[in-house]
């Protein structure tokens, strides 16, 4: 922080002049205070900045999240399942279905167990296509609200099924 400090200056004075004088100086002290209050201010306003830049980001995050559900299929440990099995959506929530584990899956809405009106076959995969690979998705959005109740075809008998409620 720099510091000033009090100086004599020279500063001409033109008051009393007469017509003829050559020149007049006048001599004065002039005393400044530096203060710390600005600084205090500025780290202030930064840490007011801070709190707000982690604040959005956070709700960026959130929102982010609160846009699409992850259903992992097969658990980490291989067990045929899909990991959550029962979850909540809100309309037009999308659902992402990622092969995680004991593949070949598949998701095929059960026509008997969703909302009356829905057609499964638009919301379901074809019981002939299938993911092979770890990472492959299918991803769905449900807009009727209701309990929507699907399952794996190919492990459907392992018991590989799974209810999603739309609210």
């Amino acid at each position: 922080m720099a510091t000033v400090t009090s100086a004599a200056v020279a500063i001409p004075s033109f008051t009393g002049l007469k017509a003829g004088s050559t020149q007049a100086k006048v001599s004065a002290k002039v005393a400044t205070v530096a203060t710390a209050a600005p600084r205090l201010s500025i780290k202030a306003s930064l840490k007011d900045f801070g709190v707000a830049v982690a604040a959005t980001a956070a709700s960026a995050v959130l929102a982010g999240n609160a846009m699409a559900v992850d259903v992992l299929l097969g658990s980490d440990d291989g067990g045929l399942a899909f990991v959550p099995n029962e979850f909540s959506v809100s309309p037009g929530e999308k659902i992402v279905f990622k092969n995680n584990a004991g593949f070949p899956h598949n998701i095929i809405f059960d026509e008997d167990e969703i909302p009356s009106g829905v057609d499964a076959s638009k919301i379901s995969m074809s019981e002939e296509d299938l993911l092979n690979a770890p990472g492959e998705t299918y991803a769905v959005t449900l807009t009727e609200k209701g309990t929507y109740s699907f399952y794996c075809a190919p492990h459907q008998g392992a018991g590989m099924v799974g209810k999603v409620t739309v609210n």
